[in-house]
């Protein structure tokens, strides 16, 4: 566990040094900010997704994790229990708590790293993509906490439950995640991170519910799961 640990806790303190070190930037330089962090988010959610092979798994994926997970609301889930830790802070995170809480979690959250790192974690003892993955999350939750808030610092929750999650349970599900599975799961997580990255251009109406799309990162896992049951769907 203390690969997950050390990414919570670098979360934790890089988005509080953001939140109230960074505090006070004019709000012309950080809509700008913003932007870019937007732009430059997309640019790697894209990149990632282009690692897949299966495209219309990938596009399955997507659709049937969106049907999920507005059925279920997850999106609705996660900003109650923004808006829940925000109150009990007395209302004092600002009203982008929810948000910071949910983007930030989505994006520690996907990807390869968080996984790989994870299972090597569990089990072989092996921190050093996890600790390198801190480096990572806590450069952007630097940034992350200066715009959006304290509700960054608390995707360390998430972030922490997931990971610890994998490395706890690293004996038993190791054969279940190849490296078909990682690419594919990764390369729909990435579509999800692009996903961030557009809400963060405050694009007029057009805001995407990102974690009612969470579902679709487990997709590409039940298929393989179900590949040798069942007559393959996807060539490859």
């Amino acid at each position: 566990m203390l690969g997950p640990v050390v990414n919570a806790l670098a979360i934790v303190v890089c988005a509080c040094a953001g939140c109230f070190i960074l505090k006070g930037i004019p709000a012309r330089i950080e809509g700008i900010v913003k932007k870019a962090i937007g732009l430059s988010i997309v640019y790697v959610g894209i990149k990632g997704a282009q690692e897949n092979l299966h495209v219309l798994l990938l596009i399955i994926s997507m659709v049937a994790g969106a049907i999920i997970g507005e059925a279920v609301n997850i999106d609705g889930w996660m900003n109650r229990a923004g808006n829940w830790a925000e109150k009990k802070l007395g209302g004092r995170a600002g009203g982008n708590f929810s948000k910071g809480f949910v983007s930030a979690g989505i994006l520690f959250c996907t990807g390869s790293m968080a996984v790989v790192g994870s299972l090597q974690s569990g089990l072989q003892g092996n921190h050093e993509m996890l600790f390198a993955k801190s480096i990572l999350d806590g450069a952007i939750s630097v940034v992350f906490g200066a715009s959006l808030g304290i509700g960054v610092a608390f995707s360390a929750v998430p972030v922490l439950i997931y990971q610890g999650g994998i490395a706890l349970a690293s004996g038993a599900i190791k054969e279940l995640l190849s490296p078909d599975v990682i690419r594919e799961m990764s390369a729909v997580g990435s579509l999800l991170v692009a996903a961030i990255g557009f809400n963060f251009l405050n694009v007029k109406d057009a805001e995407i519910r990102v974690a009612n799309l969470i579902p679709a990162i487990f997709i590409p896992w039940l298929y393989f799961t179900l590949r040798g049951l069942l007559p393959p769907v996807f060539p490859g």
